[in-house]
């Protein structure tokens, strides 16, 4: 499985949000400053987290964007399925599901369904809360 730029920018920006909000609304430019991103490529992230709900916009001259959800609760998992989509190793697998006509026959389907549930154990156990974290320890180092 190969993360796109979309998906990683993504978690950055959730991340970048997170860290320097302290209750007041983050414009992407400042973002895309300090990421080194560019602020188009983030407008259309940006609008794809907002319509899922992670994130809400504030208009006005001192506008910008909120994080939506408790960092404690939103999962790495959740920010790149919106992003990336199904995070399926291979297209016969949906849902955790094999969804083709050789499955029953398939003896490479057993190594894609433990690729899968791997994926899945790390990116649904790490939160955006940990990656905040993560942030402050290697900025203190």
């Amino acid at each position: 499985m190969k993360i796109s730029t979309k998906g990683r920018y993504a978690l950055r920006l959730m991340v970048d949000i997170a860290v320097h909000s302290d209750g007041h609304p983050i414009s992407l430019k400042d973002v895309a400053k300090r990421q080194n991103i560019s602020d188009k490529y983030l407008e259309q992230i940006i609008s794809i987290l907002n319509k899922a709900g992670c994130v809400r916009s504030i208009r006005g001259a001192q506008g910008g964007y909120l994080l939506n959800v408790d960092p404690k609760e939103c999962t790495v998992g959740r920010i790149l399925r919106i992003t990336e989509g199904s995070l399926a190793p291979v297209s016969c697998i949906e849902d955790d599901e094999l969804v083709c006509e050789r499955a029953d026959k398939c003896v490479t389907s057993f190594v894609y369904m433990k690729i899968n549930e791997a994926v899945k154990n790390v990116v649904d156990n790490i939160t955006l809360q940990d990656l905040v974290d993560t942030y402050f320890k290697k900025k203190n180092n």
